[in-house]
């Protein structure tokens, strides 16, 4: 029979009756500790990625962060650029300086109408180098946040939380979500807390507002299609939903794409849709549709329709997934039943 251990008394500190035992105690468990500057491997914080994020990743790093290097397509594209240029600067001085020997009144208006044109230039020029930068800090912004919710990195994630309010503090509906965030910042000491709080207050709307473009989008496309009297109708409304979609897309989370910006960003995009393998990924397309038995309920035209809305919410959610300024912690990536869910439903 075991011999139970005595109970817990009360004592008074002065009792002549209890001794003290003064033996050194065991040793505690060794524990690590480590230094928040000191860095993590990066083999830890790459283990907490999942596999999706590392895609996404993958495509920026093609699309937006890529630096292609000097190719010969590219050195004859410049030089064909430059000989243009040279071409319509010409043409320009010709015409002026006609304009001039006819009249002295009619060169100054086409001075007036060059300058103003290469003022025009000079401007959009600008802009879209803006656009460019502005998409590519959020693809930067994008790894960041990942990084450092894998490595718990306070230090960095209060950092990036600082950018991701100022990249919306010009954006009046987001005046509450920021003032939360920031009361956040001021009381979480948790790194991967404090991301988690900025996804919810800040980004959590944005992937509403995201998503509806995309089911509308959808709608639009596969409505359209099957009501078209021709293919080309057909593929150019499919493209021009595609495209608009993505600039609208690209706004809703604070890029300002332009002709440049937009076209790295459709390779951003076209890596996405590489990388996870087209429709494919996340939702079993090809299985829900033949066995909701649409192929042999529906007319070839509903059918053409409903697979160009999976296309286009296919790549409603590839933009979706490349200019979110940060991945997707909290909540679950949507897929395309999330954002379609009217393209699965049974016909009676």
């Amino acid at each position: 029979m075991t011999e139970r251990p005595p109970r817990p008394r009360a004592f008074r500190l002065d009792d002549k009756r209890i001794a003290i035992d003064d033996t050194p105690a065991p040793l505690a468990p060794e524990a690590i500790i480590r230094s928040q500057n000191e860095p993590i491997p990066s083999g830890a914080a790459l283990a907490s990625i999942d596999e999706a994020e590392l895609k996404v990743e993958a495509a920026q790093k093609k699309g937006l962060l890529s630096r292609s290097a000097l190719s010969l397509a590219g050195l004859a594209w410049s030089g064909l650029a430059g000989l243009v240029s040279l071409a319509l600067g010409l043409w320009a001085t010709n015409l002026i300086e006609g304009l001039f020997a006819k009249a002295e009144s009619l060169g100054a208006l086409g001075l007036a109408f060059g300058i103003a044109f290469l003022a025009g230039i000079v401007g959009l020029a600008a802009r879209e180098i803006l656009a460019v930068a502005r998409q590519t800090r959020i693809a930067e912004m994008h790894v960041a946040f990942a990084n450092a919710r894998a490595a718990d990195d306070r230090a960095a994630a209060r950092r990036l939380v600082r950018g991701l309010i100022a990249l919306y503090r010009e954006r009046p509906e987001t005046a509450r979500a920021r003032a939360e965030v920031e009361d956040a910042a001021r009381a979480i000491v948790d790194g991967r807390d404090l991301i988690d709080v900025a996804e919810r207050a800040l980004l959590r709307p944005l992937d509403e507002k995201a998503q509806g473009e995309i089911a509308e989008a959808a709608k639009r496309v596969s409505l359209v299609t099957a009501i078209s009297p021709r293919a080309i109708l057909d593929v150019i409304f499919v493209v021009a939903q595609i495209v608009r979609l993505v600039r609208r897309i690209a706004e809703i989370y604070g890029g300002r794409p332009g002709f440049f910006g937009l076209v790295k960003l459709a390779r951003s995009i076209g890596a996405h849709l590489a990388i996870t393998g087209g429709m494919a990924v996340g939702d079993s397309v090809l299985q829900q549709i033949v066995g909701h038995g649409l192929a042999s309920r529906i007319s070839a035209r509903m059918g053409e329709g409903v697979l160009n809305g999976l296309l286009t919410a296919r790549v409603g959610l590839s933009a979706l997934a490349v200019c979110r300024p940060a991945p997707f912690a909290v909540d679950k990536p949507p897929g395309l039943s999330d954002v379609a869910p009217f393209l699965f439903s049974k016909g009676e």
